[in-house]
């Protein structure tokens, strides 16, 4: 009964709108205090001894170099290049979109970023050249959600924190995912395009393709670095964020000069406040996770499950349409703080590797993003489209179930996922 209490207080404290920060630190209070012997400064201590973490200081600095390469002129390359590789396709800035939301994966590492950015240029654009508006939103919004998939990528960070698994692996284990679900996704404008007759664009020549490749060729080379260092065992994830906001300033002052001084107090103040706002939901819901496995939760969790099946499975596919709904209601962020030590037990008990877990789980929380009624990216590419959520539903469907389709793929074939780290790590 107790146990129930602590969920009750959650959901009443959502009722009543409250941040998910609040939310979880108020209903974790009132659980200890009137159900817990536990002396309240442990609040305190807990949401300390958090974030005092060495690889959750590479989060602001993925942040902050994200921001620096956005402002550099970095969005604006990889887009033109992009152009240049698929334009030429039927539906042409449909899959401009998907592979330029790749690229800049790979530079961003957040959904959201990833869909701002890429999202404020072809939108508009799309809609120019005919494009229903819902339909570039829709595209756009699941595009974005690569950005969490592809290395690097924030989410993967912070299961790997809660996890106590390697980061470099997770890293891996999403990037042939993050590239299965931009070409599920290409695949399908590709058909809603013909059908609609959406124009193609020009294809410019070779010279223009080359032009362009070089134009944004020191971009593309920051995943590499990054993943190079980390792979090669010459940086830890960390080393690696602060390679990448030193990389990112050279480019945007030295190479593209692009980037203005005056510009980076307001970079950092971004950076900084987007940090705090995600190291604050991460105290906070430490504590709350704390409460929920010192009460034997994810025990019972495991019982129930095991009186369902014992097939792992059959486990994940229920997993998956828990984290499904989950994902549509909950923040990635918090979602991961809630229910990654909650599963855990669970999963290291059926044998299943935590890199595979992880990288699906991912996947599966990142569609969540996507999804009504509370996806976040839905709610940045119908604000630069100009729509309500309701219009952007009609053509949101046919890209959900693609990358669905996909989930379920990376769920019972995981060698797609483990293939890389198993190769290049052992």
């Amino acid at each position: 009964m107790q146990e129930a209490m602590l969920i009750i207080t959650l959901i009443f404290f959502f009722l009543l709108r409250a941040p998910i920060a609040f939310a979880l630190g108020l209903s974790s209070l009132v659980y200890l205090y009137f159900f817990s012997t536990v002396p309240l400064i442990l609040i305190a201590q807990k949401m300390f001894t958090s974030v005092d973490s060495f690889p959750l200081v590479s989060i602001p600095l993925f942040v902050l170099a994200g921001g620096l390469m956005e402002y550099g002129g970095i969005s604006k390359r990889l887009i033109d290049f992009a152009c240049n590789i698929v334009g030429y396709m039927i539906g042409g800035l449909a899959h401009v979109s998907i592979v330029a939301s790749m690229f800049f994966a790979g530079i961003s590492g957040a959904a959201v970023a990833d869909t701002a950015a890429v999202g404020s240029v072809l939108i508009p654009a799309m809609k120019n050249r005919g494009y229903h508006a819902s339909f570039a939103a829709a595209l756009q919004a699941c595009a974005g959600t690569i950005g969490v998939m592809i290395p690097p990528s924030i989410p993967l960070i912070f299961y790997g924190v809660l996890a106590g698994t390697s980061i470099s692996k997770l890293f891996l284990g999403g990037a042939i995912p993050g590239f299965i679900m931009g070409g599920t996704l290409m695949a399908i404008a590709y058909f809603i395009s013909k059908k609609r007759d959406y124009p193609r664009e020009d294809f410019l020549g070779f010279k223009e393709l080359w032009s362009s490749f070089r134009a944004s060729f020191f971009a593309l080379l920051m995943p590499v670095i990054v993943l190079g260092g980390i792979i090669g065992g010459i940086v830890t994830a960390t080393e690696a964020a602060v390679i990448a906001v030193i990389y990112a300033l050279f480019l945007g002052l030295v190479v593209y000069r692009e980037l203005k001084i005056v510009r980076l107090p307001k970079i950092f103040e971004t950076a900084m406040v987007n940090t705090t706002q995600v190291m604050f939901i991460i105290s906070v819901a430490s504590v709350f996770s704390w409460i929920i496995t010192r009460e034997l939760i994810p025990q019972q969790i495991a019982t129930l499950l095991g009186s369902l099946s014992s097939n792992p499975w059959v486990i994940m596919l229920l997993l998956n349409v828990m984290l499904l709904i989950v994902g549509t209601f909950l923040d990635i962020g918090s979602s991961l703080i809630i229910f990654v030590p909650v599963l855990m037990p669970i999963i290291k008990a059926l044998g299943i590797d935590p890199v595979y877990f992880g990288v699906v789980m991912i996947v599966n929380l990142a569609i969540g993003m996507a999804t009504p009624p509370l996806g976040v990216c839905l709610f940045v590419a119908c604000g630069i489209a100009e729509i309500d959520l309701e219009t952007i539903v009609k053509d949101l469907w046919p890209f959900l179930l693609g990358m669905i389709a996909v989930l379920l793929l990376i769920t019972y074939f995981p060698g797609l996922v483990m293939w890389l780290p198993n190769l290049l790590m052992g």
